[in-house]
């Protein structure tokens, strides 16, 4: 895509690394990684060295709406993908700085696109699916894009500050921008967060130790690359207001992501299980407006993500670049 400059914030992170990987692969124009964090190592797992050095890292605080504001205009930004946030741990352990983090920093980056309105093309921001309340409130247990939100964390309050901050600021400014709700995203670099335990069960069969996913029930399994995929497509799409969709994917039950893993790797039988109490949102959700807004974007059977997650996860661990995981 001719003159295409991105900005990834949270770049770090699981889903902003593999943005990044993606992005730099296509070549476009400008890859700009922002984020709090120094630390590499997720990059470092998904690139190699030649193509992280074309990536133009900056270290800067998301609550510091001049920072926010420099790095987009600096740099000439086109497009945004906005990932950068506390999870569900960190907001419940520290509500203040979760919220500064979530709902603060969301709001600076939506002042950065403001000020810079002139090539700024389009935002993709996430929030999540921790916006939904209980199944008992969605009827056939499939959450719609439209609601009900009735989140039971902070995070998936603050994420719901964020959709109402998008709508206002396409109203009253018209910045375009699209909002994403990931659910249980899985696969190497994932490892922070409620849902990371999948990905940190598959790394552990690849170790050969011992793990347990302290959950149960089903939810809706999205590969990182895939989700990323979502992102950058979202903010190329752009459309007029602010529009707000589930990301697809593929239901399964716990004890199915148990029984592949077992499949793939069948020395983990007696080292990998589950246990526990189900996740407190729907198992499943409409996927009908991501369709309608980017068009029929293919996500990987969870079996087969599942498979290369642990090929992969063998590789790294045989080249020292991960450890496993703590039982």
């Amino acid at each position: 895509m001719a003159g295409e400059r991105f900005l990834v914030t949270g770049a770090m992170g699981c889903l902003g690394a593999w943005t990044a990987k993606l992005l730099l692969e296509e070549a476009v124009d400008a890859v700009v990684l922002f984020d709090l964090s120094t630390e590499t190592r997720r990059l470092r797992l998904l690139l190699p060295d030649d193509a992280r050095r074309r990536a133009v890292l900056v270290a800067g605080d998301l609550t510091d709406v001049t920072a926010v504001a420099r790095v987009v205009g600096e740099h000439g930004i086109t497009h945004i993908v906005h990932l950068a946030a506390l999870q569900v741990p960190f907001c419940r352990a520290d509500p203040v700085g979760g919220a500064r983090v979530n709902v603060v920093g969301t709001v600076n980056v939506f002042e950065a696109v403001r000020a810079h309105a002139e090539h700024v093309r389009g935002i993709a921001y996430a929030s999540s699916a921790a916006v939904f309340g209980p199944p008992s409130l969605y009827p056939g247990g499939v959450a719609p894009d439209e609601g009900p939100l009735a989140p039971a964390t902070l995070y998936g309050a603050y994420k719901q500050c964020n959709e109402g901050t998008a709508r206002v600021y396409a109203a009253d400014h018209g910045v375009r921008s699209v909002g994403l709700r990931p659910c249980t995203v899985y696969g190497p670099g994932r490892d922070q967060g409620l849902t990371s335990a999948p990905t940190m069960a598959m790394l552990a069969a690849a170790a050969g130790v011992p793990y347990r996913i302290m959950f149960r029930g089903a939810t809706t399994f999205q590969h990182a690359a895939d989700a990323a995929r979502d992102f950058i497509a979202a903010a190329r799409r752009a459309p007029e207001g602010a529009p707000v969709v589930n990301c697809g994917g593929e239901a399964a039950a716990i004890d199915e992501v148990v029984a592949a893993i077992h499949d793939v790797v069948p020395a983990s039988r007696h080292l990998i299980g589950a246990a526990g109490d189900p996740l407190p949102f729907p198992e499943r959700y409409a996927s009908d407006g991501i369709r309608a807004l980017l068009g029929p974007l293919p996500y990987r059977p969870l079996r087969a993500g599942i498979g290369e997650s642990i090929a992969m996860f063998r590789d790294l661990l045989g080249r020292g670049l991960l450890a496993p995981p703590a039982a």
